[in-house]
């Protein structure tokens, strides 16, 4: 039997987050008992960079630029929106369910957090924020807290880290081109 995307969404929409502190990569200090992620890096320069880059941010196109396909239910990031991103190929493609807990919309940052859904692999949330500074310097920021929440992903160990890592490194080169 294969993926049913609407089936699944459906089911996810009513689905709790699995962990507590929904919100706090917002601002504040991240949760203890997670592995924590904190990047800022330069992705282009002047507002239509900065405008290209949250469109592409905040439509899905950093996470299909860096190889994931997304299934969500609604064609932009928004408050409660369950997206599903599915890393891999054909049987080995894994099912990675998450919902947007907020999003940031002012003149010079752009963005939003998701939280883990059951299924995921990990337990916690990641934020995307786009930012241009008064020099005109568009940045991305990524922050995060995680920890393993299924057999395969505890037992990964090192290697986990080393795929999200990778997975990260991906949607900073897709939105650098996005930016473009």
């Amino acid at each position: 039997m294969g993926f049913d995307a609407t089936r699944t969404l459906a089911a996810l929409a009513k689905a709790d987050l699995t962990y507590e502190r929904p919100g706090a990569t917002r601002d504040g200090t991240l949760p203890a008992g997670y592995d924590h992620l904190d990047r800022e890096v330069p992705i282009g320069h002047g507002r239509e960079a900065f405008e290209r880059a949250a469109e592409g941010l905040l439509g899905w196109e950093m996470h299909r630029g860096a190889g994931l396909k997304v299934v969500a239910g609604a064609g932009r990031a928004a408050p409660d929106v369950v997206v599903i991103l599915r890393p891999g190929v054909g049987p080995l493609r894994m099912t990675v369910p998450c919902r947007v807990v907020y999003v940031v919309d002012t003149d010079d940052r752009q963005g939003f957090a998701y939280g883990t859904l059951p299924g995921h692999p990990e337990r916690g949330e990641e934020a995307f924020v786009v930012r241009m500074t008064g020099d005109g310097d568009v940045l991305l920021h990524i922050r995060a807290f995680s920890r393993p929440a299924t057999l395969m992903a505890r037992a990964g160990g090192p290697l986990t880290r080393l795929t999200q890592r990778y997975i990260t490194d991906r949607c900073i080169q897709s939105l650098r081109r996005l930016a473009q």
